[in-house]
């Protein structure tokens, strides 16, 4: 059996009860939310529905999932149904790109992409964060991109500049810092 489901949040206040956030997960991670609430939109919208008085729905849209199969569909349904960010409903920090864009570059994205794009990038941020909460003396660049399969090695060189962006996108969210000696140590626990 495969453990990956994706799920919506839904707010009870109207009739049907609307999705507000469509996620991916096994074991309890839907009724996570709920339980430990965030300062992320999702979070502020929960806040809204409990303060009101109400329970947060959680609905199993699909289970039995690989979590390729999980994360194709997730990306799908935050693409079709938009987040708040582009006049969508959802308040997932995905943005989805809709149909098929022409940069004036003249790259085209074609549609989903972006998606999949946010969703991995979500995920690599954790397994960072994880490996840095796991050794609290820090962890360098090189560290990150050893231990998680990240190493470049394009035209022989060792450019690992997947793993600095992810340290500097950790460090600008104020989840890790940069500590002495080049190592970085988180500061979400």
């Amino acid at each position: 059996m495969n453990p990956y489901y994706i799920y919506a949040l839904k707010d009870p206040r109207s009739t049907p009860a609307q999705p507000f956030y469509i996620g991916k997960g096994t074991g309890v991670r839907a009724w996570d939310h709920t339980i430990r609430v965030d300062e992320t939109r999702k979070g502020k919208r929960i806040n809204e529905i409990q303060s009101a008085g109400y329970q947060v729905i959680t609905t199993v849209l699909a289970d039995d999932l690989t979590e390729f199969q999980a994360l194709k569909l997730e990306a799908e349904l935050i693409s079709a149904f938009g987040t708040t960010a582009n006049g969508g409903i959802l308040t997932n920090t995905v943005t989805p790109s809709g149909s098929a864009q022409k940069l004036r570059s003249g790259l085209v994205v074609p549609s989903g992409t972006v998606e999949k794009a946010q969703i991995a990038l979500n995920l690599l941020k954790a397994a960072v964060l994880e490996l840095a909460q796991g050794n609290p003396d820090g962890i360098t660049n090189s560290d990150v991109a050893k231990a998680l399969g990240l190493q470049s090695d394009y035209s022989g060189g060792s450019k690992d500049y997947l793993s600095w962006s992810i340290l500097g996108l950790l460090m600008r969210e104020g989840k890790m810092i940069r500590a002495e000696s080049r190592k970085h140590k988180a500061v979400v626990k």
